[in-house]
């Protein structure tokens, strides 16, 4: 039982990736290249970084893919290392819009958009094939998002995994544990919260838990803009450690007041997936906004802890 189970649970992660990847190139399609340009633009300081960087993360739903753009712009001399600094802020909000949508229930949709997308795909315009391969992939995250659901309290039941999450709901450090992991190994901060909200819809994680592994989630994202910066200038390598201080920074005072954040976000909605992702959006914007009037202090932070010389 435990490995039908186990293989199915597998399977639905990755047709949440599959979706996000079919969503993301058609949204990468339409905006890439125009993105590029905003980023050069439009970041001349702090405050314009993290709009920037908000914006691009919520309209191509991949703060990854933003990342990956600046950590290059970095690395080509395009943009210095403090700009950089608010469009990582700007990318921990924006992301947070992604955790929204799939907190949605929207099964009814499914067949519906797995239809215009199939349709879509077929039509030889660029245009079509974009909205195709959204349409089609948002379809498959709600069919992995249902999936996860379902399996949520079978897999619970089996006395293993019960005793497990039982020390997740009542071990915080645990949970940021599972999530740093889980999300440097699928390399899906999205994904690893959605896991979280079918556990939490089933009532097998409680928002405590679900609010830890969200925060451990940040943390394990870091590892794509470090994958992105190796073989790069030191600029760019600045970047990479700057997005992991700031994730890190932002867990580590968020943790010891999870219990309030559960308080705020239960006080929102009684929807244990919208709990969570209210949860993921408060945390998100506060920690940005917090770090936004210190972007200075943190860049010499960074650069004096992680350079020996002075960096581009």
């Amino acid at each position: 039982m435990f490995k039908e189970l186990f293989s199915l649970f597998v399977v639905f992660i990755a047709l949440f990736l599959f979706g996000m990847v079919v969503m993301r190139v058609g949204l990468l399609e339409l905006g890439q290249k125009k993105m590029k340009e905003k980023l050069y633009k439009l970041t001349s300081s702090p405050w314009k970084g993290l709009l920037v960087g908000a914006l691009a993360t919520a309209l191509l739903q991949s703060s990854s893919a933003i990342m990956v753009m600046t950590v290059g712009l970095v690395a080509a001399g395009y943009l210095s290392f403090r700009q950089s600094i608010g469009i990582i802020l700007g990318t921990n909000i924006g992301t947070t819009v992604t955790t929204e949508l799939i907190a949605f229930d929207l099964s009814t949709f499914i067949f519906p958009m797995l239809a215009i997308g199939l349709i879509m795909l077929l039509l030889p315009t660029v245009v079509c094939y974009c909205i195709g391969c959204i349409s089609f992939g948002l379809a498959c995250i709600f069919i992995a998002m249902d999936g996860l659901e379902t399996l949520a309290y079978p897999l619970a039941s089996l006395p293993t995994i019960h005793s497990f999450f039982e020390l997740t709901n009542n071990n915080e450090l645990l949970g940021l544990g599972i999530g740093t992991i889980l999300t440097a190994i699928i390399q899906s901060s999205t994904a690893t919260t959605a896991i979280a909200m079918g556990f939490m819809n089933d009532h097998v994680l409680e928002l405590s838990a679900g609010i830890a592994i969200m925060l451990g989630a940040n943390i394990g994202t870091c590892i794509t803009a470090y994958l992105a910066s190796i073989g790069s200038g030191a600029a760019s390598k600045l970047v990479a450690f700057a997005h992991g201080w700031l994730n890190l920074l932002g867990a580590v005072l968020f943790l010891p007041l999870i219990q309030w954040l559960s308080a705020v976000a239960i006080s929102l909605t009684p929807i244990p997936m919208m709990q969570l992702a209210h949860a993921s959006m408060i945390f998100n914007i506060t920690c940005s906004l917090l770090m936004l009037p210190f972007v200075s202090h943190f860049e010499r932070f960074v650069k004096w802890i992680h350079t020996t010389s002075p960096a581009k």
